[in-house]
């Protein structure tokens, strides 16, 4: 029988301390009893010989010195884990809130994970196929990769997530099981419902799993929905062989949730008053992607931050570059012209790309069709800066045919309607036509083959 302390020692924030302890451990969960009816529970975070500081997931409002009883359960958090959890959702901390009941299996997975063999690591290949030219042609997101979307306050992501899980599929003619898990911390209420009603309506709910840790839940539970995420996506891909794709919005809340508990511990701040082990908490989260050998399935992760004043440099997406293979940007002046989604193609890189296309995977032509609508799209960039000094009616042909092309591109290539779902293919052939506003000459990035085989006009 365990033991029960009475009474805490002080309370800051979600923050107690409790002294006079034995045999606890860190990252042990606790429950808490207040006034004999309140249930909570709260996670040690720090030990200090007898004393031990514990977060309270549930926040200390009607916590106090004298009314609550402590006792340690001898175990990490943990989640129950089962097939049922597709189609349900759960609060922050995998809790249902749906009211379809609790989810029965006898199967405890610890929050945290297990250390995976670097060895047992297989290399991503193949992609997932988003219906997002701009993603899907330039930008391809890989199974196993870790590629985060960087935003900005205001710029569309929640739409565009959205789009993702109702598009995402593992090609036109895959046969292979395919879900999506879908964490959100600190979003707003009208935020959460919309989500909710777009997968509901559009008939993909069957196969998210969707954890919603809203803005007014309390501070701790954000720390811990990514890591409750990440632990059934881990279980569904390396048990039940199935493609995952997990979508966690907005990181940028749970680097600040955990700033907000590092500055109530007393903790030296570091950049920007984040606390010195971001980059760290941070690798713990994305690392957590990828293949293993032996098991059929994948876990992909596409996260999405908002950059504070749409600054790249800013600590969480400059430590998210050094972690994740790539990213895709959201460009604010795009959005400004009603261009959506508005990425921006220039900053944006899939580093895995490569392994993922080509012949056997999307087509021959993907890689140097991609390597040419950047060089391309780099030089509309150059016609412009020198249109703005010298006017456009001084412009070369060639540079106004750059101008026509990159206003076509931008259009009609990067911009698509927010329930379009564009192939593979189709993405390709666009690519094609819109490089058929320039010279064949101008195609330097491509073999000649290709070209023969490919632009419009000689393929017929």
């Amino acid at each position: 029988m365990g033991i029960e302390y009475l009474g805490l020692s002080s309370i800051n924030g979600p923050l107690v301390v409790l002294e006079g302890i034995q045999d606890a451990f860190f990252d042990e969960i606790v429950e808490f009893v207040i006034d004999s009816s309140t249930r909570k529970m709260g996670r040690i975070v720090e030990l200090y010989e007898d004393r031990a500081v514990i977060q309270v997931f549930e926040g200390t409002e009607n916590m106090s010195l004298q009314n609550t009883h402590t006792k340690l359960t001898g175990h990490p958090m943990e989640i129950a884990v089962s097939p049922d959890m597709l189609g349900r959702t759960f609060n922050g901390i995998g809790q249902p809130i749906d009211g379809l009941g609790p989810i029965v299996s006898d199967d405890m997975r610890d929050v945290n994970g297990l250390p995976l063999n670097p060895v047992r690591r297989e290399y991503p290949r193949n992609y997932i196929r988003t219906g997002i030219s701009a993603i899907d042609g330039l930008t391809t997101l890989i199974r196993g990769q870790k590629l985060p979307i960087f935003s900005g306050n205001g710029l569309p992501h929640d739409q565009l997530a959205a789009q993702i899980v109702k598009q995402a599929s593992l090609g036109d003619n895959s046969d292979e099981q395919f879900a999506v898990v879908f964490g959100a911390m600190g979003v707003k209420h009208d935020v959460a419902e919309f989500f909710q009603k777009t997968f509901e309506e559009s008939g993909v709910a069957d196969h998210v799993c969707m954890f919603l840790n809203l803005a007014n839940d309390p501070v701790v539970e954000r720390l811990i929905t990514p890591k409750v995420a990440l632990t059934v996506a881990e279980y569904l891909a390396f048990e039940q062989n199935m493609h995952i794709l997990v979508i966690l919005t907005d990181m940028t809340s749970f680097a600040e949730a955990m700033r907000e508990v590092s500055s109530s511990k007393g903790e030296i701040p570091s950049r920007k008053g984040y606390p010195g082990y971001l980059y760290s908490e941070l690798a713990t989260i994305y690392e957590r992607a990828g293949i293993i050998e032996g098991a059929n399935g994948s876990v992909t992760q596409l996260p999405i931050l908002t950059m504070p004043n749409d600054d790249i440099t800013h600590p969480i997406p400059d430590l998210t570059g050094y972690i994740t293979e790539g990213q895709v940007v959201l460009d604010r002046s795009l959005h400004g012209q009603a261009i959506y989604p508005p990425i921006s193609i220039l900053p944006s890189l899939s580093r895995l790309m490569k392994d993922g296309i080509g012949a056997g995977y999307t087509r021959e032509d993907h890689q140097d069709l991609a390597n040419q609508l950047f060089s391309a799209y780099a030089k509309v960039g150059e016609a412009r800066n020198l249109a703005s000094v010298i006017g456009e009616d001084e412009l070369s042909p060639i540079d106004k045919q750059y101008l026509k092309f990159g206003e076509e591109f931008e259009h009609h290539y990067i911009g698509q309607g927010p329930t379009e779902n564009r192939s593979m293919i189709e993405t390709l052939d666009l690519g094609w036509k819109l490089l058929a506003l320039l010279p064949k000459e101008e195609l330097d990035r491509i073999d000649t083959k290709i070209i023969d085989k490919y632009y419009p006009g000689e393929a017929e």
